[in-house]
């Protein structure tokens, strides 16, 4: 039988609770790291972006443009930067452009 909580918590308190007792994080790691590239790279890129993956630390991504693949690749520092502080954690320390 569960734990039952006798006082009152918030909403978010209690999701934080159940996200780390059933280990769903890396999960929601990915799914937040994909609506992050989504939003921050605007509708040019993701137009040519087939997949985001998050393995580890190192996301994946596979673009159908490589003249786009290769003007990304001058800015990943700035990319690993921006999709951080987005994220509000350091989950990406590599991007790998497919």
């Amino acid at each position: 039988m569960p734990k039952r909580h006798n006082e009152h918590i918030s909403i978010s308190d209690a999701l934080k609770e159940f996200v780390e007792t059933n280990k769903l994080e890396t999960g929601l790691n990915k799914v937040n790291v994909a609506d992050a590239w989504a939003d921050l790279m605007g509708n040019g890129v993701n137009n040519y972006t087939t997949s985001v993956q998050l393995e580890r630390d190192v996301l994946y991504v596979q673009l159908s443009s490589s003249v786009l693949r290769e003007e990304l690749s001058y800015g990943k520092e700035k990319i690993i930067s921006m999709l951080n502080e987005a994220l509000g954690k350091p989950l990406i320390k590599k991007i790998v452009l497919r």
